[in-house]
């Protein structure tokens, strides 16, 4: 079960009218799932009653349970479909269970699964990365938490260098080391919520505000950063986007201070074929991407340029053989290789993501009348297939802006309302994708109950 339901003052919305919504909608939900309820209770030896505890962050009172995911469509135990927008948080970004990738996969499991050496995929699966993200060396993992991790210590080997820069808010997976913000004080601290870690995180990491470029060359001015870590465009809070010259700024501090640039683009895959990277012109040095680049089966894809592999092998060659740090067992599998292979030549197309930017130009549009229409002080943000409803007048521009752009109940009365009328969103903030299979019935669909609910809301 979550924990109880408690409203509090929100962005420009009466209270008593999010804990009446949220009333309702729980009592919806609970009186039609009758079998999502006993599910609950069955799965008792599972902490939190779910296989990974976030999961029970989710609005809903006691975990949605699905039956079947195909294209943009969810059906839970229960029979109830569901237009899904959240899709699997981007892991699903191209639809659930893309024909292609189904049918590789399903020819790779009669090869083998996993074998600990190269598949024939292997090299057509480097050549199509390279091609289509721009550096010339490529590793897989099996998660972006572990790819950004392998990065990172490649960054710190290659330049000598002990320390990295996180921007304030963002995330990158389950790495140690980004789990650093710039708490109320307004000093560098190990996140509030972070568990079971009992070192400084700061004394090998620096943070910064996100658009800051003063700060950033502050962090960097000593010479002592390996890489700064950064999405293009902050994701996992409320959407934060570039202001006009940061990510110019961004490249030449750290060519001038001697610090390699690794972009993550596990989010931001969204903008299009080659990331956000490959459409703004931006120059990485170490590049992630993970979740949506096998079309959802666990894989991720980490880069490095030429002279970022050269500096590497130097450090390698100076240290006995060994545990290098960097790799697991299951990385670079039969299974991931089929699947990237097969989303990288036949799903993560230049067509697919047409239609992938126009149904977001429709969803983006729909949420802007939405919005107008309940007359509430909110805008849209977006990057790509990236649409996200942002509890603030005008655009945010770091992460302390995103923290105070969050209204923890009323997102929470928002998303269960909406799924109560068949819609699914992000559980974590208000971000919806456009998938290939997202049609323009499903849009209007969302629209309505968005307007719907937001009506109840603004009165």
């Amino acid at each position: 079960m979550n924990a109880p339901f408690v409203p509090s003052e929100q962005g420009g919305v009466d209270p008593a009218r999010v804990t009446a919504l949220r009333a309702e909608a729980e009592a919806l939900y609970l009186g039609t799932r009758p079998k999502t309820r006993a599910a609950a209770g069955a799965a008792a030896h599972l902490f939190e009653g779910v296989p990974m505890h976030w999961m029970s962050d989710w609005s809903t009172p006691v975990p949605l349970v699905v039956a079947e995911a195909t294209g943009a469509r969810l059906v839970d135990i229960d029979g109830n479909a569901y237009d899904d927008f959240c899709l699997g948080d981007t892991a699903a970004l191209f639809g659930h269970g893309p024909a292609p990738v189904r049918r590789a996969l399903t020819e790779q499991a009669a090869r083998g699964l996993a074998t600990m050496l190269p598949s024939p995929d292997a090299a057509a699966v480097g050549d199509l990365l390279a091609a289509r993200f721009g550096l010339g060396k490529w590793q897989i993992a099996t998660t972006a938490s572990d790819a950004n991790r392998f990065a990172i210590r490649a960054a710190r080997a290659a330049t000598g260098r002990p320390r990295i820069l996180v921007f304030d808010g963002a995330y990158h997976g389950a790495v140690d080391e980004t789990f650093v913000e710039i708490d109320r004080s307004g000093q560098p601290a190990n996140k509030a919520g972070l568990v079971g870690e009992p070192r400084d995180l700061t004394q090998l990491t620096r943070v910064a505000p996100f658009n800051d470029l003063d700060a950033v060359e502050a962090a960097l001015k000593d010479g002592t950063v390996a890489c700064v870590i950064t999405e293009p465009v902050m994701t996992n809070c409320a959407m934060v986007l570039p202001q006009p010259g940061f990510h110019e700024g961004l490249r030449a501090l750290t060519r001038r201070h001697g610090t390699l640039l690794l972009i993550d683009e596990t989010h931001t895959l969204s903008t299009g074929p080659g990331g956000y990277a490959r459409a703004f012109g931006l120059e990485p040095d170490l590049f992630v991407v993970g979740k949506a680049i096998a079309g959802g089966v666990p894989a991720a894809v980490w880069g490095m340029s030429e002279e970022v592999v050269a500096r590497l092998n130097a450090a390698r060659a100076s240290v006995p053989p060994g545990h290098s740090g960097i790799g697991t067992t299951l990385s670079g599998s039969p299974l991931q290789l089929a699947a990237l292979r097969a989303t990288l030549e036949e799903v993560a197309t230049e067509a697919a993501y047409a239609h992938m930017n126009a149904t977001a130009d429709a969803m983006q549009a729909t949420l802007d009348a939405v919005i107008a229409m309940a007359a509430l002080p909110w805008h849209v943000a977006r990057c790509g297939a990236r649409v996200e409803v942002v509890r603030s007048a005008r655009p945010l521009r770091n992460g302390a802006e995103a923290k105070a752009a969050h209204f923890g109940a009323l997102e929470a009365t928002i998303h269960l309302a909406m799924l109560v009328r068949g819609t699914l969103i992000s559980p974590f903030h208000d971000m919806m994708l456009a998938s290939p299979s997202t049609t323009a019935e499903q849009v209007d669909c969302m629209g309505r109950a968005m307007g719907e609910v937001l009506g109840r809301l603004a009165g």
